[in-house]
Order: C-alpha cells, then structure tokens, then sequence
C-alpha cells in the first residue's frame, strides 16, 4: 500500500490510467495472476506488471505478461497538456518543465510457453538433436503469422529462447515470444480522454494477445512429453 500511495502522490495521472487499465481487466475476467504497481526513484520511473494464468485456457502457453513502463518526465509533459492539472505535483520541478519527452505509454507484451510441451520427447539420442530443429520451425511459422497481425503497427517481435544440454542431447529450457508496443497519449487535453484512449487502447491489446494465443495453440503440433 506504501507503494501507491507514493505512486498516486507522484504520478496521479499514471495511478489513474492503472486504475482503468484494472477495471478493464476486470470486466474481461481474465485470470489474474500478479497486478503489481512499482516505482524506482533513482530512475525517475514507474510502472505496472501484469501476470495472466494461461495455464488451464491454452495448450501450449503457461502465462502472459503485460509491462507498462512510465516516467516522470512522461507524467509532467502530459500534466501540462490536460487541462485541470495546474496543482500536479510535478509541474513545480523547473528542470521536468523543460522536457521535450513525448507522453507516449512503452507496452511490453511476453508470452511463455511451456516448452514441455512445445518439443517432441523422445528417448533415441540420434533424434535429440531434433527437438530444437522442430521447435525452430513452429517458432518460425508462429513468427509469420505473429508479423502479419501486427504489420500495420510496425510493432517490434523478438524470439527469447534458452538451450541446455547433457548426455541426453539438447532442449530448449525457455521459450518466449516477445512484442513491444507503443501508445503516443499526444493532442489529449483532458484526462477524461486520456481515460478513453487507454481503455480503447487495452482493449486493442488484449484482443491482439488473445488472436497471438489462437495461433500458438493453433500452430505448435507437437507430441506431449
């Protein structure tokens, strides 16, 4: 609680959009694994972590995680834009006053796979080798796909994987699709839009994360271990 209530003191435009992003979440019903507001003082920064249990919904994933990162230089710059937020506590801080950061909310999106099942078991070590071959080309496919729904948002995707190895062969350890997303919060002038916008926003996102899920599901045709 010690947490927020410096985060609310701080960045009561942010606190408010976690509020709606809360809200919005909640409405959907997602199964909410960890909803954890931070702030780091020595960076200027704040954010929001999301965990989503995908465990019992999906076949091959085991949780989303949803990161919106946030500064102080973001909160003043969008403070002194809306109108209402005269009294913000960070318009009184000269050096944020001179900022020419753009109010643009920074959205990383991680999906896990459970890389059990997203490789063929097998106990013939001339086949080990295989496993890594034949996740590369799902990943490959989930990537194609994963690049046409996102063309238009000239979105960033990356690959995050880990490879192990012992007498047994290699495995992959950690599979992680990754995407990173930005929402300019520019030309609002009041916080009701800005409200607006991020519920607009959320859902957008969430309708982009559940259509990447179908296609995991979809495209990884693996044995179970």
């Amino acid at each position: 609680m010690l947490g927020e209530s410096l985060c609310f003191m701080q960045y009561p435009i942010f606190h408010s959009v976690v509020n709606k992003i809360k809200s919005s979440l909640t409405r959907d019903q997602f199964q909410i694994e960890k909803f954890r507001l931070w702030e780091e003082p020595r960076i200027n920064a704040t954010g929001l972590e999301i965990w989503i249990d995908l465990r019992e919904s999906t076949r091959y994933l085991r949780a989303v995680s949803i990161n919106f990162d946030w500064d102080r230089f973001r909160e003043t710059r969008i403070a002194s834009q809306l109108e209402g937020t005269e009294k913000h506590p960070l318009l009184k801080a000269p050096y944020l006053l001179k900022t020419s950061v753009e109010p643009v909310i920074d959205i990383e999106v991680v999906w896990y796979f459970d890389e059990l099942r997203c490789q063929p078991e097998t106990n013939d070590s001339s086949e080990n080798e295989e496993r890594i071959t034949a996740a590369s080309k799902w990943m490959g496919e989930v990537s194609r796909k994963v690049n046409v729904l996102l063309r238009e948002d000239e979105i960033i995707t990356r690959w995050h994987i880990e490879v192990e190895g012992d007498e047994q062969g290699k495995r992959l350890t950690a599979i992680h699709l990754i995407s990173y997303f930005q929402y300019p919060l520019s030309n609002l002038n009041s916080l009701n839009a800005v409200h607006r916008t991020i519920e607009q926003r959320i859902r957008d996102l969430l309708s982009r994360i559940n259509r990447v899920i179908r296609i995991a599901d979809e495209t990884v045709d693996v044995d179970a271990a």
